[in-house]
């Protein structure tokens, strides 16, 4: 990969796609508004456009000469929310629909302002990685302000369970296989919004306590409104 192809933080088409990204949040509003009387279609065709997003990202990655065991299983926390996101999308379960705005509006962020990329544009993995992260944004702001379901507390509390059980799986797993998958077992050697919180485990335990706060507060006013 020469210079040119590789994708520089802040350059021209990662500024491109934060920009898309956006663009389409009032257009997924506008399109779960449209779509309150006849949810089912509108929900499960995004539901196969993510799918249709995220499965090119996994044959790619289990390629012959592709495969990296350290980056190529599907088990970082953005790969767990696309696969969410589809159920959310397809079924309308209601944990499933709070996973993903939770997930989507606060974890996923992340990984679009400082992400884990080391090919740039047209390269089929910058398509695919963006693809999927901005499909999962769009999905979690047209299931809640678009068609209109309303997180709460009980699904807030398995978020938390869920992202506490991923947590905990994932550490022994990293040992196992000598891998940081979801930087749980260090950071990551770009550099990302963790270097903020301390070192090892120190941010782990500031992430945790920020994290849940943050939702707390993502959470409260979808509450609030339903009194």
């Amino acid at each position: 990969m020469t210079g040119a192809d590789r994708f520089e933080a802040m350059g021209t088409s990662h500024l491109a796609m934060i920009g898309i990204c956006l663009v389409g949040l009032p257009l997924m509003v506008l399109l779960g508004r449209l779509a309150r009387a006849h949810p089912q279609p509108v929900a499960r065709g995004f539901a196969l456009v993510l799918v249709a997003a995220v499965l090119p990202l996994q044959v790619l990655d289990h390629l012959p000469g592709n495969f990296q065991l350290g980056v190529s299983l599907p088990l970082q926390l953005c790969d767990l929310a696309a696969l969410v996101a589809v159920i959310a999308l397809w079924t309308r379960n209601h944990t499933a629909i709070c996973v993903t705005y939770l997930w989507g509006l606060l974890l996923t962020p992340q990984a679009l302002v400082t992400p884990a990329l080391a090919a740039d544009f047209p390269d089929p993995r910058f398509v695919v990685f963006w693809a999927m992260h901005i499909l999962v944004v769009w999905a979690a702001v047209f299931l809640t302000f678009g068609l209109g379901h309303r997180p709460d507390w009980s699904g807030y509390r398995r978020t938390v369970a869920l992202t506490a059980t991923w947590m905990l799986v994932l550490y022994p797993l990293n040992l196992l296989l000598g891998t940081n998958y979801g930087f749980v077992n260090g950071k990551p050697g770009t550099g990302s919004l963790l270097d903020l919180l301390g070192p090892w485990p120190v941010y782990l335990a500031v992430e945790v306590v920020i994290v849940a706060l943050v939702w707390a507060l993502m959470t409260w006013p979808w509450t609030r409104q339903h009194r």
